[in-house]
This record gives structure tokens, sequence and C-alpha cells, in this order.
């Protein structure tokens, strides 16, 4: 294929037209639309909503169920009354429902065979007043499941606890003794976060995940199609050889898979915005232990104008990044399903990364790893999210991605130029 000579600047109207129309035929796609669109519409709100009040319902639920705990051996009529008995606030309602006691001869089986939530094995008689030594109680539970630890064991061991407390004072009052004296020292939680820390609570890393991993999804479905897809159809010969520069049509398909990735990274936030603001109107309508645990996992995303801006700003730097990276390796393959293979491990290396996130308060960032794209931006835009930005890290993650896109554009652009890429097929 002749090369035409080359011209220094990109004329636009070219530019655009190259990426109108690669954008028309993602538009013409519905599955696209509704991946890049509907997708982060429901499954942010479904993540940073749903999951954590499905599993403050689930925790809240556990502790107002009544459970059955096996009893192998005798109880303190005190401690047995303190287990079945349920906690209600002033107006009846119950905030803890208390256990129902049934005799079992083996509580491991019992266990095991799902009879009863939980079974205490009593070895000996247990003492009824403090300082006539000490019992063991044997608590027979699947230590490994969630429900049995929010349910039959927590409430169990909550009651011990009280129980115990309740005979040391009774001991120390017969001594003439206040309960003050087994507490020299209180300590006082004061918690020293932000207003916006407490409110993105231990999900915000779900954020920069979700939000990249649709700027992955958005920008692929183009960048394929406008790529490998075009080689495979044959109209991408056409389009070389029409006075169009190289450079225009690497601009141009760049700049529609970059559109197509922010108009998804654009409906992330709505999503993220939307979910915070159900939760906050949850909240106030359910206020409760339960909607006090949703609050703390996160779900209400509250942002100033400013930072709204450098998200976005972040956002936009890395769907340019990952759009140039998606092109260049679009147009090496030879079919859209050759492409598909090397793209999928592209979607790795956003996932990774962020799902470390969650580790991030037992790590210390320096400087030099906003400058790693992609990386950069995604411990940004936690920060972000939990309100403890700074300027210049934001800076610094946008520059590195607008740098490597840089360069992956122009890798793109050399192999738009090789005719051994352009026909590889």
């Amino acid at each position: 294929m002749s090369e035409r000579p080359a011209r220094h600047g990109l004329r636009r109207a070219m530019v655009w037209e190259v990426a109108a129309r690669d954008l028309l035929a993602t538009l013409r796609d519905r599955r696209t639309l509704n991946a890049t669109i509907l997708m982060p519409l429901i499954l942010i709100p479904l993540f940073t909503l749903g999951l954590p009040l499905m599993l403050g319902n689930f925790i809240g639920g556990q502790q107002q169920e009544r459970q059955t705990i096996g009893v192998s051996g005798p109880l303190p009529a005190p401690l047995r009354a303190a287990l079945e008995r349920d906690e209600t606030l002033p107006d009846g309602t119950v905030v803890r429902a208390g256990v129902t006691l049934v005799p079992v001869s083996d509580p491991q089986a019992a266990v095991q065979s799902g009879d009863v939530d939980a079974a205490l094995r009593v070895p000996a008689t247990l003492p009824d007043r403090a300082g006539t030594g000490q019992g063991t109680l044997e608590l027979h539970a699947k230590l490994g499941n969630l429900r049995a630890q929010t349910g039959a064991y927590s409430k169990v061991t909550d009651v011990i606890d009280s129980y115990n407390r309740t005979l040391a004072v009774q001991r120390l009052g017969e001594q003439g003794l206040n309960e003050s004296v087994l507490q020299t020292i209180t300590v006082k939680p004061v918690d020293a976060s932000t207003a916006q820390e407490k409110r993105s609570g231990q999900l915000a890393f779900l954020i920069p995940m979700l939000m990249l991993q649709f700027i992955v999804s958005g920008a692929m479905a183009t960048a394929v199609d406008a790529t490998a897809g075009e080689k495979e159809r044959g109209t991408l010969e056409s389009l070389l050889v029409s006075p169009v520069r190289r450079a225009e049509v690497v601009a141009g398909k760049l700049l529609a898979t970059t559109l197509t990735a922010l108009t998804s990274a654009a409906f992330s936030v709505a999503g993220f915005l939307l979910s915070g603001l159900a939760m906050r109107l949850y909240l106030q309508r359910q206020p409760g232990a339960a909607t006090a645990l949703s609050g703390s996992m996160g779900g209400q995303l509250t942002l100033s104008p400013g930072s709204l801006l450098t998200l976005l700003g972040i956002a936009a730097s890395a769907a340019l990044i990952i759009s140039a990276l998606l092109i260049a390796v679009g147009i090496y393959a030879r079919t859209f399903k050759e492409a598909q293979t090397y793209i999928a491990p592209i979607t790795m290396v956003v996932v990774l990364p962020a799902v470390l996130l969650q580790f991030a308060d037992f790590l210390t960032f320096g400087l030099g790893v906003y400058a790693v794209p992609i990386i950069g931006g995604m411990i940004a835009i936690l920060e972000i999210v939990r309100g403890a930005a700074l300027p210049s890290h934001a800076l610094i993650a946008i520059g590195a991605n607008l740098l490597a896109a840089l360069l992956l554009g122009l890798l793109a652009l050399r192999s738009f130029g090789r005719e051994e890429v352009i026909f590889r097929n």
C-alpha cells in the first residue's frame, strides 16, 4: 500500500468524521449501549447500596430471630433465664431475641446435623457465685459460618459476658464495694475520621474498581470493532486509501473510543451519586442498628464540585490511556475474536490492583506510586472518595495517564503505518 506524503497537523473535521463513523457503528449495537449506560446505573447501586443493606438486614435479622441452642448438662437458673430473655426497647421493640434451650445428648453431632444452631456442654457444675471457683462451658458452633457467628454464637458469648459481670458485681456488693472498682481506667473511643471518610465506609475501594472496570468495558466495544473488526470486515483498507491521514484515522478512532469510555464513566459516577442519595434517604426513614451498619460500610458518596471535577479528570485521563492501549492491541489482532483474547488480560490489570485497594489502610504511598499509569489514578480516586485527596496526587496521576496515552497513541500510529500489521490476516 502506498503511503501519501505526510503533513503536519490534524484536520479536526477529518478526525471527527472518523470518530463519528466509529461511534455510529457502536450505537448500532444495543448490547454495547446496555453495557455502557444501563449496567453502571444498575450494578453500582447494587454493590454500594444493596450489598451493605442486605448484609445489615441479615445480621440484624439474626439478632431478632430466636435460635435454638442445645444444652448438655445443668445450667444455673439465672444463666438459663438470661439466655432465654428478650432484650427490648421501652416501646416493646425486640432488639435482641433470646434463644430456645433444648436438651441434647451429643452437642457436636446436634450442631453438625443442623438440629440446633449451637450447643452448650457443661462438663461440671458451674459456680453461681463469683469467687467460689471457675467453670468451663463448651460452646459448639460452626465458627466459619457467618450466620452462626452473628446469631447463636454471638448471643451466647454476649450473655455469658454479662452473666460473669453480674456475678462479679454481686460479690463486690457483699464486700461493700461499687462496680466502678472493676474499671480503674475506661477508654472513650473518639472517631478522628473526617465526615467524608465516615460516609465512604469500608466499601470505598469498590468505587475506583467499578469505575475503571466500566471504562474498560465501554472502551472495549468501540476499540475492538474499530480495529480488528474493520480488518475482519475488510473496511479498514478502504478507509486508509481515502483522503484521510493515518494520524487522523488513529486520532478519530481514539476519540470515539475515549468518548464511549467516558460515557460509561459518567454513568458510573451517576450511579454512585444516586446510590449515595438513596442511602441518605433510607437512613433518615429507617434509623436503627441495621441501617447504621449499612452506613458504616459505605454507599453514601457525596462530593464537592471540586472533588467531582477532579474525579472526572482522572476518569478522563484513564479513559484516554485505556482507549489508546486497546487500539494499539486491537490493530495488531487479525480477527475480532483474537483481539478479545489479547484484551482479556487487560481487564485483570485493572481489577487486581483495585481489589488490593481494600488493604490501602495498611500501606503508605509515596509520590512515585501516583506516577504509575492507571494504578496511581485508582489510588487518587480512593482518596477523593474518602475526602483525603491532595491536588498534587491527582495532578501526578492525570499527568502519568496522559503521558502513557501519548506513547501508546504513537505506538498505534506506527502500527497503522505498517502494511504487515494492517494486512496481518
